[in-house]
Formats: C-alpha cells, structure tokens, sequence
C-alpha cells in the first residue's frame, strides 16, 4: 500500500474539500426540491387564475355553440389549453388544442399522461353550477423551467469547487510548511546532535510533538553522556589493576626460585580476583536502566532474602571475627525482583563486612509497618564525613577504604537498584560510637508488611 496517500496534506485537502463539496451538493438539492415545490404552487396559482377568468367572462355569454379560440402570439401558447362546459354537457368553449371530449372528470387538481405528453389540470364550476371550466397546461414548461434553475445552480459549483479546491490546497500548503521545515531539520541533523528544535513558527497543534521531541532528545543525550562517562570511568578502572596485572606477570616471569615465583602468581591471582569482581560490578550497573521499570516484580521477604546473603557470607564474616548480628521483622514484604533485591544486601553488608576493622561490630536490622520497610546495615568502620556522603552514592567513587581496595561501584549499585524498586538510600551515622549507617527505605506503595 502506497503510504504517500495517507500524508496529513492529502488528508486535509480530502476532508475540506469532501465537507464542502457535500455541503455545497446538500444546499443544491435543498434549493432544486424548494425551487420546484415554488414553481408548482406559481404555475398552479396561474392555471387556477386563469379558470376562474374564463368562468366570469364565460358567465356574460350566453352562446350555444362551439367556439374555438384563436391562434395566440406566445411562446407558450400550445403548452395551455381550456374548455368551457354547460352543465348540461354542452361544450361552449375551448382552446384550439383542446380535444372536443372533456379534459378531466376530477375537480381541482389532477394530472394526465396521454400522447401530447405530461398534463397538469385544473377544473372548477361557477357558484352556481352552470357552467365549468377546465384548464390544462403541459408538464413539459414546468420541467425545462425547472432543469433552467437546476443548471444555473450547479454552474458555479462547475466553477466555484475547482477554485475552492486550489485555495484549500495553497491554503493547507502554507499552513503545514512549518512541519515541513520541522521535517527538514531533524533529516539534516547528524546522529550526535541532540540539541533542541526550534522551527521559526510552528503551530499550537504541533508544539506537544514538538515537545516530546526535545525531551526525547534531552533523555537521549543524558543517556549516551552517562554512557560515555560510565565507558570512560570503566576504562580508566580497569587499566590501574590491567597494568598491576601485567607487573605481576613479569615478575613471575623473571622470578629467580620457586618462592618468588609463587608470591608473585599469588598476587596476580589477587589482582584477577579483583578485576573479576570489578567486571562484574560494572555489568550488573550496566544492566540497571532506572527507566525500564522492574521486570516482572514479586513479593519478596526482606528477611529471609537477609538471611541467604549473611549465610554466603558467612565465611568472611568469620574470617574477620566480627560481633555481627540480623535483626529482622516477621513478614516484612515488598515488591520487586528477588535477583537484584539479592545484589543489593549483598553489596550493603560485603562492604560493612571488608570496612570494618577485625573484631569490629555489624548489624543488619529489617523492620516495618503499614507505612514503610526499612532496611539498615550499620558498621563500626571508618564511617564517611557528612560532606562526603552525596558522592559516595556515585559510580567509581572510593571514600574512606581503611586499606580495603574497591571499585567504588558498590554503593552506586545499591542507589540504582533501589531507584528502580521506587526506595531511597540515605547514608547516615552509624548506632556505634562511629562507622556508617546505610538505610534505604520502600514506601507504602511497594511494601506490605
């Protein structure tokens, strides 16, 4: 199908000349149905005026024969014609085209097909039933009148619809050169351009579109500017343990016994740990898109969700023989997605675990009501300065590490994946004499205890 003929120009064009080309034909055969029913009642108050003419000149004569009427100079002459009868059934008078026989047995109006043609007839008595006239006219004069009135009336329309049609088109053309200009600048633009159109006039009808458009591009230029520093920011991250990598390996290469060969690939399997872990963070934020919404949430119990994460961390939290203690309420559910709900207790209580010094405090408190579901993971580490605190919810932004290496993904993490379940993350003082207090609250909205 040819899509050209669905263009908004061609539609217009269609609509305005379609409406008024029905309302110029509707007013046509109004006037035509009104001119006839006009012409009728003028000729049949003629036809009754005349019979009643005949009857009070035929009321003065008392002749007895037949008498024809004359040649009359008028055009029309041969489309009228009359008889004046006794009541007796003598014919007194008539027109030279009249038969001899009467013209109509019906009083008043009547109307008659014979082999002259289409014949309208009036008859009527005098008051005192002496005499009667009949009077009959020819359809055919009504008919060519009428066929006079009807072209006359659709001459302009031959005229007046193709002018119409070329001012609708001019006028559609200029009315819609704004979208044509709107059209030619966005297929100018090169990919990268993003800044915002601004036609030199566009309509009122236009401007929503318009609109939508800059916010759309105004979105768009936000997420390649975040990509492109999330790309650089990655590049940057990963050339620092890429090229501590690479000093290990040739250490290893050079080693000159066995010990120092093996204290080197211990280190390089460090560093492979952490780059490993590095990636991995990188491409769960990656994956996060706060404006694609929660694929498929579900109910998920805060609580028991807490417990799987201490249990896999389990190992380091003995490891570092920490007085580390969950507190959760019975039932405390919110909605959302179980595998990133995971990642984010994972990253909130793998970062109090590793920044808190050995033999140090953790807790993991889950409560909530009809209000709100708050989760908090508390630490007795190095804690954040309060100036500091809006940054460290920033991707790659390493605070305070107390010797402990990062990404500085962790918390960023956290702040993205709450965003999508519609919570909040504040960073807040520790219920120890110092460390950090996370805490990120669902609204009632996603939360149901």
């Amino acid at each position: 199908m040819n899509t050209a003929w669905f263009s908004l120009r061609r539609r217009l064009l269609g609509l305005l000349l379609g409406g008024v080309s029905a309302a110029w034909l509707a007013t046509m055969a109004f006037s035509y149905i009104d001119a006839h029913h006009e012409v009728d009642e003028l000729f049949d108050a003629q036809l009754a005026q005349a019979a009643q003419t005949l009857l009070a000149l035929a009321s003065h004569d008392d002749g007895d024969g037949i008498e024809d009427v004359g040649e009359v100079a008028h055009k029309y002459q041969r489309q009228l014609r009359f008889q004046i009868w006794r009541n007796d059934g003598k014919l007194l008078m008539r027109s030279n085209n009249a038969p001899t026989t009467a013209l109509t047995e019906v009083a008043g109006f009547s109307e008659v097909e014979t082999e002259d043609g289409h014949w309208r007839q009036f008859s009527q008595w005098n008051p005192e039933r002496t005499l009667q006239v009949q009077v009959s006219e020819n359809h055919y004069f009504r008919d060519d009148l009428i066929g006079q009135i009807a072209w006359r009336l659709l001459l302009p329309a031959l005229f007046g619809l193709p002018l119409i049609g070329l001012g609708v088109w001019i006028a559609t053309r200029r009315g819609l050169a704004s979208l044509d200009e709107l059209a030619a600048q966005i297929a100018s633009r090169e990919p990268q351009q993003l800044e915002a159109l601004r036609p030199a006039a566009a309509p009122e009808e236009v401007r929503p579109m318009l609109e939508a458009l800059n916010d759309l591009f105004q979105r768009v230029e936000g997420a390649l500017e975040a990509e492109q520093r999330f790309t650089a920011d990655a590049a940057h991250e990963l050339r620092t343990p890429l090229a501590a990598l690479q000093a290990q390996l040739q250490v290893a290469l050079r080693a000159r016994d066995a010990a120092e060969r093996d204290r080197s690939l211990a280190q390089l399997q460090t560093g492979l740990t952490r780059a490993s872990h590095l990636v991995d963070q990188m491409l769960q934020l990656a994956r996060l898109d706060p404006h694609a919404g929660l694929p498929d949430p579900k109910p998920v119990d805060l609580g028991r969700l807490s417990e799987a994460v201490c249990a896999e961390l389990g190992p380091l939290i003995l490891a570092r023989k920490l007085d580390f203690a969950l507190e959760a309420d019975k039932d405390c559910i919110i909605s959302g997605q179980t595998e990133w709900l995971h990642v984010l207790i994972r990253n909130l209580i793998d970062n109090a675990v590793r920044y808190t010094p050995d033999g140090g405090q953790v807790q993991v408190s889950i409560r909530g009501d009809a209000q709100v579901a708050i989760l908090e993971v508390s630490d007795s580490g190095p804690g954040i300065l309060p100036e500091e605190r809006p940054a460290a919810l920033q991707r790659f932004r390493r605070l305070n590490q107390g010797g402990e290496s990062g990404s500085g993904l962790g918390l960023a993490i956290v702040a993205r994946i709450a965003e999508l379940h519609g919570a909040t993350v504040e960073l807040a003082d520790s219920r120890y004499a110092h460390g950090l207090c996370v805490r990120v609250s669902w609204p009632r909205s996603v939360a149901r205890h």
